[in-house]
């Protein structure tokens, strides 16, 4: 079964007072503040996403990766491929690395604390198959800042923002390599507009409905190299039917609950 973790190589870091240890795909687990920031459906939908278009990498890069939740369900589901993720937060940093020693990972899955931005984070040469992202959505000043700072760090754009993302990824992808992320449907034209100025195509978009019967509220995004496609495809984008993650009632939508069992969380 992908990303089971082998007889000795499991550990168990201490749970401190303030953290907690969650469950995520198969036997995989992660560390998280109780009242920092935590992972979110978003998270589930991008490695899912992400690995679906992109089913075989042999290198995976998770930019701005936060504690890890992307990064390792992806590692879950791609169990020969090697990872490295970056985060400019500290304490995201720790709660990573303490989530990848207790599932087994530290011989595939490189944390750097980084900003992914900054010139040193990546080598000029590095190439990845598959680049996952998930970019804050809100300008700073664009909306109510969490109280909590890790959280801040990840809604709002202190460190970046989709030019950012969109633009490193296209510096290091490997030719025919995908890079995925997720965004507000509100704000598509920007995610439209950074993928052009990184000479980027999305290939794929898929909208995405939290609650039967309401609007989308994010989409789902597969990009590539515009020079990896042949010219009258580089100004297409395939919009797929919206996935929807909950019924009117609000119990789970079958589908959501295909994606969730496709990243190792139990019906």
């Amino acid at each position: 079964m992908p990303g089971v973790v082998p007889p000795g190589a499991h550990v168990t870091p201490e749970v401190a007072a303030d953290e907690t240890l969650d469950a995520l795909s198969g036997r995989f687990r992660i560390f998280q503040l109780r009242d920092g920031n935590r992972f979110s459906t978003d998270d589930v939908l991008t490695a899912w996403y992400g690995t679906t278009w992109a089913p075989s990498p042999a290198r995976v890069l998770d930019l701005g990766s936060g504690i890890g939740s992307v990064g390792m369900m992806a590692a879950w589901r791609l169990p020969g491929a090697r990872f490295v993720t970056i985060e400019a937060q500290e304490e995201s940093v720790r709660l990573g690395r303490k989530s990848a020693a207790y599932n087994g990972l530290i011989d595939r899955y490189e944390i750097r604390h980084a900003d992914f931005r900054s010139e040193d984070a990546l080598g000029p040469d590095e190439q990845f198959d598959l680049i996952l992202g998930s970019p804050p959505y809100f300008p700073v000043g664009g909306g109510l800042e969490a109280d909590h700072p890790q959280k801040v760090a990840c809604r709002f754009e202190l460190r970046g923002d989709i030019n950012d993302y969109a633009g490193v990824a296209a510096g290091h992808l490997a030719p025919g390599g995908v890079f995925a992320c997720a965004f507000p449907e509100d704000q598509l034209r920007r995610v439209v507009r950074a993928a052009a100025d990184a000479n980027l195509t999305i290939v794929r978009r898929r909208p995405v409905i939290f609650r039967d019967g309401d609007p989308p509220l994010i989409d789902l995004f597969a990009m590539i190299r515009a020079a990896d496609l042949p010219s009258h495809m580089r100004a297409r984008t395939w919009t797929e039917p919206a996935l929807v993650v909950r019924g009117a009632d609000g119990s789970v939508h079958p589908e959501y609950a295909a994606v969730k069992l496709a990243v190792g969380f139990p019906p």
